[in-house]
């Protein structure tokens, strides 16, 4: 009997008692739904199986002390079929003991499901929008964007489990004076120039340069000789580098195209793919920045000021109304985001219910315009706009901050920790914790192939039960036989504990928008296996007395081994962990091998 299972029964218990007036005060609209009535495994397992504190929940509404209300859930529970005991504890907490059967039918419903197990369409019927990484193409992708696309992809896919229509989003900035002066940094380094002052620098600056240049060249341009423009100095005379000239243009086009190659095998090598790839200049060129704006203008959301066009996002919760479109004629940066989301909203092929967006640190400042805008098209603020906010990644070894990016120079990029511990130590390791809290990552830790390094551990009982599947066959056992009540030993409790928790968590995980639960929920699982492993036998041991002979020898080995019904059973058991974990990594975009 699974978690879910026991709270749809104490549900059902207190809407009977209800009914049959067994319940004092307690009345049908005082009842929580289901989902509330939580069922938790006690961490002392001498009290039980399962524990559930519903009748402190509800013994206030009820007009009775907890415990007496406790023990009327405790009789109707013990009737139920597959429990052992029911027990009421200290205040009124209600303490289960599940009998062998019940607590194993776990094992046949993870076989049965296979790969499905746990995953549910309870968010189906809803279109997410997930825009994540969306790093400017100036430049590699560092170290945060890399976290992004392990959480974001993570994220995507236990989405996608718990039933949402998911929309994998990466959004171009290639419009504004980034562009500009990545172009320009560009110039500089093909004429052997300083980099401008606000330029961009690294090895691959360079590499960028010449690359457009024997491009240029093949396609018969003399890029070099274009006419250029004197960008001037600024006040301490450091160089502000290319104006706006032909020869930028040119460098700028050709440029901006080979970042988005390098972004997109990037994230292909990740293991990230992408649903669409969506340039911010469209905004201008489609015309979808001027229909956003008109359309705040007739909600009565825009008004001109000091030559300028603002939206009054102050009328929506914002700290201070925002320009738009500058005195000087030009777009703030604000407007390709009206019309971003404007887009994402009413876009012909799957417009989203849910836009998430996945935003660095340093976009703490956006939120409270972002959802005044939300709000001013008519939406819901926290629900069809959802923004997260990721921490920042220190990358160590040993116990140092490293900076090992041969051509982004003082920051570390994907590729650069791909090559040193890489793909599923990456994602992984980036995946695991919060993305609301900052993370280290250990390089030492995570290249060894210790228990200490959780990727490992995680991917090895995977490994481990394959192995135990191999000696299986090899000795001649199959599921034939298999009595699953025969599971009953406290290590075999803990395993089918572990399994019944599963479906939850994938749940929580969804709902909370954190896959790093399911990495937690795998350490464990794998903890509670690699400890089952130790203490319990699928296939009998080796003889552990080399001068045993003959009838001695069968004795001993006899001696060591379970029952055809109990081994048959627990080689199921192994089974279900294989799988459950297989499905977790798969959730992280992880390997799970079958040797290591």
């Amino acid at each position: 009997m699974s978690p879910e299972a026991l709270s749809e029964l104490i549900f059902n218990i207190v809407n009977d008692l209800v009914n049959e007036g067994k319940a004092g005060t307690l009345t049908a609209d005082l009842i929580p739904p289901q989902a509330k009535f939580a069922v938790m495994r006690p961490k002392d397992r001498a009290h039980g199986d399962w524990a559930s504190n519903a009748a402190m929940q509800l013994a206030k509404k009820a007009g009775m002390k907890p415990r007496d209300f406790a023990e009327l859930f405790a009789a109707e529970l013990v009737k139920a079929d597959g429990i052992k005991s029911v027990e009421v504890a200290g205040p009124g907490f209600i303490n289960i003991v599940l009998d062998s059967a019940s607590a194993a039918a776990v094992v046949d419903a993870v076989l049965e499901a296979g790969s499905a197990y746990g995953k549910n369409d309870h968010l189906g019927g809803e279109t997410l929008n997930l825009e994540f990484v969306s790093a400017n193409p100036t430049g590699p992708i560092h170290i945060g964007g890399t976290r992004w696309a392990a959480v974001g992809d993570s994220m995507a896919r236990v989405l996608e489990a718990n039933g949402a229509k998911v929309v994998r989003e990466y959004y171009f900035n290639d419009h504004g004076e980034q562009i500009n002066r990545f172009a320009k940094s560009l110039v500089a380094a093909a004429h052997g120039e300083t980099t401008p002052i606000d330029g961009y620098k690294g090895a691959y600056i360079d590499e960028i340069a010449q690359r457009v240049i024997d491009e240029a060249t093949a396609d018969g341009v003399d890029i070099l000789n274009l006419p250029r423009v004197d960008g001037g100095s600024d006040e301490n005379g450091e160089p502000l580098g290319e104006g706006d000239s032909e020869q930028r243009e040119e460098f700028r086009k050709r440029a901006v195209p080979m970042m988005f190659d390098e972004i997109q095998k990037s994230m292909k090598n990740f293991r990230v793919n992408f649903d669409v790839w969506f340039h911010e200049n469209s905004l201008y060129s489609d015309g979808e920045v001027d229909k956003a704006i008109a359309d705040l203008r007739e909600r009565g959301d825009i008004f001109e000021k000091d030559g300028a066009t603002w939206f009054a996002s102050t009328k929506h919760g914002d700290d201070k109304d925002r320009v738009i479109i500058k005195s000087d004629g030009n777009y703030a940066y604000f407007a390709a985001d009206i019309a971003y989301y404007r887009n994402k909203r009413h876009r012909e092929v799957n417009p989203a219910d849910v836009a998430i967006y996945m935003l660095g640190a340093d976009h703490h400042g956006y939120i409270g315009r972002m959802m005044a805008m939300c709000e001013a098209f008519g939406d819901k603020p926290g629900e069809n706009m959802q923004i997260l906010i990721g921490q920042l990644v220190n990358v160590m070894k040993d116990g140092k901050a490293v900076r090992m990016s041969k051509r982004a120079g003082n920051v570390v990029t994907i590729d650069d920790l791909t090559d040193a511990i890489g793909v599923d130590a990456s994602r992984y390791s980036l995946a695991r914790t919060d993305y609301n809290s900052p993370v280290d990552i250990d390089l030492n830790l995570l290249a060894s192939h210790s228990n200490e390094n959780p990727v490992y551990y995680v991917q090895y009982a995977h490994a481990r039960s394959c192995n135990v599947d191999r000696n299986a066959a090899t000795a001649g056992i199959t599921y034939e036989g298999a009595d699953l009540s025969l599971l009953d030993t406290p290590a075999d409790g803990e395993v089918l504990a572990a399994l019944a928790q599963w479906p939850a968590l994938l749940r929580e995980a969804g709902d909370l928008r954190a896959p790093h639960r399911v990495a937690h929920y795998l350490e464990d699982l794998a903890a509670t296996y690699h400890k089952w492993y130790n203490v319990e036998r699928v296939v009998p041991m080796e003889l552990t007395d080399p001068e045993a002979r003959g009838e001695e020898a069968e004795a001993l080995r006899i001696a060591k081994a379970p029952e055809p019904a109990r081994a048959a059973a627990r080689l199921k058991l192994n089974d279900a962990v294989k799988t459950v974990i297989a499905e977790g990594l798969d959730l992280l975009g992880c390997a799970a091998p079958e040797k290591m």
